[in-house]
């Protein structure tokens, strides 16, 4: 059984089709840049274009940076404020033509970790952490998620902690990877006073050189890269697409 998997992320858009049974990638997946403004209609375009290359007419699951409630973005922080109320399932759908739906991309990259990846078989609470534009945070009890939640936001030094602590962040400030891992261990020991996590998982394109700062991270909890990397969102994506829960 197959799906197409899309995540949607402030700087580009990337998706292929996916084995939802083995959580594999069944080609290359593509990537586009997201239009300027990350306006709706623009970007639905994008994931049409997308869905076209694999010449897809089936299911499309999709991960979005935002909270999600029956299909409409709730906020926006790293796309357009046209997002907010908009029925993303039902403009994707239209656009599409095929059946769509639309998840928070932090809580399907986490599915697919807790599936397939680093959370398989983990007990306890699970908290995926995903480090690119922004930060995207997937909380997981025994399995179960708890969705939308924005923990990005959290303020640090007055400031969301997506300014000082993403990849984004980093790379704009030019940082080294021990300033950058002693912000984001100020980052994650906040989390971890308010959680207790048995584990964090660290993911989006960053988890890529994780040897480069989570051995100068000092938490309480066990922390490790995310197995799909930056993958994740598209494989989680494919998984929601058909309602599966890890």
């Amino acid at each position: 059984m197959k799906a197409l998997g899309i995540d949607i992320g402030g700087s580009g858009i990337k998706g292929a089709p996916v084995n939802i049974k083995t959580g594999e990638l069944l080609s290359e997946r593509l990537r586009i840049k997201t239009p300027k403004g990350a306006e709706p209609e623009p970007v639905a375009e994008v994931v049409a274009e997308i869905a076209r290359s694999f010449n897809w007419s089936g299911p499309i699951g999709l991960g979005f940076p935002a909270p999600i409630k029956n299909g409409v973005a709730l906020m926006a922080a790293n796309v357009s404020q046209k997002w907010v109320g908009t029925n993303a399932d039902e403009l994707l759908t239209k656009t599409t033509g095929c059946s769509c739906k639309v998840g928070n991309d932090a809580d399907v990259a986490g599915m697919a970790e807790m599936k397939f990846g680093a959370g398989k078989r983990q007990h306890g609470t699970v908290i995926m952490v995903t480090l690119g534009t922004g930060i995207g945070t997937a909380i997981f009890y025994n399995g179960h998620l708890l969705p939308n939640t924005e923990f990005g936001h959290l303020q640090i030094d007055g400031r969301d902690a997506e300014h000082r602590a993403s990849d984004a962040a980093r790379q704009a400030r030019d940082m080294s990877w021990k300033k950058y891992a002693k912000r984001l261990n100020q980052y994650l020991a906040e989390m971890e006073k308010l959680f207790w996590p048995d584990l964090f998982i660290i993911g989006g394109g960053i988890s890529k050189y994780h040897e480069k700062y989570l051995p100068l991270l000092d938490l309480q909890a066990k922390i490790v890269p995310a197995q799909f990397q930056n993958e994740a969102g598209i494989v989680g994506a494919a998984l929601y697409s058909q309602g599966m829960d890890v």
